[in-house]
């Protein structure tokens, strides 16, 4: 795997791209953004690239939350200092370091990546950035594997805002205060990465939350 370096629009260079990305973000003074699919021909960026003093910011698919090889290195790098959000899709591999440099698949065939410092790309790539940031949504804890970690409660729960049913109605279905019936299903919204109510009870159905409950 090669890294094509662009420093002027005329030239390149090519490096490892391990070892040309890791020592690219090993000299970022300010900030570091990335967006992945976390396909193997992004931009490698992890856990031990995270350095103290620099402000890291990631976005991530939501599908994320719910593989346990992804989740676990999303919490990783969420451990290590990484202020990290998902989406429903990312719109492109892609990391800024410093907003002066930008790192993009280059070639999906032999997992090159290139490097450019053209203030027209790395403007392109920050700004699409900014924004997917604000309505990505942060990252929590990840998902439990299907049909473990669920208590009775919470997939009932989870049935009703399927349903489209209100704060009060939900409380007095399952017993509770109002405020409680809040409290849950804010945390089921970022367990599920879900960006509305309606939308936690939909992406519970399809992840297969709630068959034992219908059953």
């Amino acid at each position: 795997m090669t890294v094509t370096l662009l420093n002027r629009p005329t030239g390149f260079r090519q490096v490892p791209a391990q070892d040309g990305v890791a020592t690219l973000l090993a000299a970022a003074q300010d900030s570091v953004l990335a967006m992945s699919n976390l396909s193997p021909t992004g931009p490698a960026f992890g856990p031990r690239d995270v350095r103290p003093g620099i402000r890291y910011r990631a976005i991530y698919p939501d599908t994320a939350r719910t593989a346990p090889t992804r989740c676990r290195h999303l919490g990783a790098m969420s451990l290590a200092g990484v202020a990290v959000r998902t989406v429903p899709m990312v719109p492109m591999n892609a990391l800024v370091i410093d907003n002066s440099i930008a790192v993009l698949p280059a070639d999906t065939t032999n997992g090159s990546v290139a490097v450019l410092r053209l203030s027209s790309v790395v403007t392109t790539a920050a700004e699409l950035f900014e924004r997917v940031w604000p309505d990505a949504v942060p990252l929590a804890d990840c998902d439990a594997p299907v049909g473990t970690g669920l208590s009775g409660r919470e997939k009932e729960m989870l049935r009703l805002l399927a349903l489209g049913a209100t704060d009060e109605f939900a409380a007095a279905q399952l017993g509770i205060s109002v405020r409680t019936v809040r409290r849950m299903v804010a945390q089921l919204m970022n367990r599920l990465g879900a960006r509305s109510r309606f939308q936690a009870g939909v992406k519970a159905a399809d992840r297969g939350w709630l068959l034992d409950q219908a059953s």
